[in-house]
């Protein structure tokens, strides 16, 4: 085994509706005990529906930009340099509501998650971005659920 690099530009790019995903880490190399994603979110953008994770932890890492955070009621704009954790079944979504573009780095563990975002990519675009149905659908899937309006379940 040797080790595995990424230059820049590489990894797999996607979308996730206006968001930019570049797959960094897909398990593979890790025993699938982590994946790895960059996340991009231009400005004034609406992230994912708030939801909760069942079997698997994130970190946010800012590298750009001043993103916003929601988990459950709670809010807050995160800074570049800072770490957001969310472990399984804490409640959180995230969104660039500022001017300029937000770009993250993302861990995932285990890396159950990368395959969401393939399937995300693949989903048609419409005019008013993603059918919320259809991620809903799809996160389901990756033992994820949509948060409703009155918090968690």
């Amino acid at each position: 085994m040797s080790i595995a690099v990424v230059r820049p530009g590489g990894g797999d790019v996607l979308s996730a509706g206006p968001i930019g995903v570049r797959i960094l880490e897909t398990g593979e190399r890790t025993g699938h005990r982590l994946g790895i994603v960059e996340v991009t979110l231009p400005p004034h953008t609406p992230g994912p529906p708030q939801h909760i994770h069942r079997e698997h932890d994130e970190t946010f890492y800012v590298v750009s930009g001043r993103p916003s955070f929601t988990s459950g009621s709670d809010q807050f704009t995160a800074g570049i340099g800072e770490l957001i954790t969310a472990g399984a079944g804490t409640p959180h979504t995230f969104a660039n509501p500022g001017d300029e573009k937000a770009m993250m780095y993302c861990t995932i563990t285990p890396d159950l998650y990368i395959d969401y975002f393939y399937e995300l990519d693949r989903l048609p675009k419409g005019p008013n971005g993603l059918d919320p149905k259809a991620v809903a659908e799809i996160m389901a899937r990756y033992s994820t659920e949509v948060v409703p309006p009155s918090g968690p379940r």
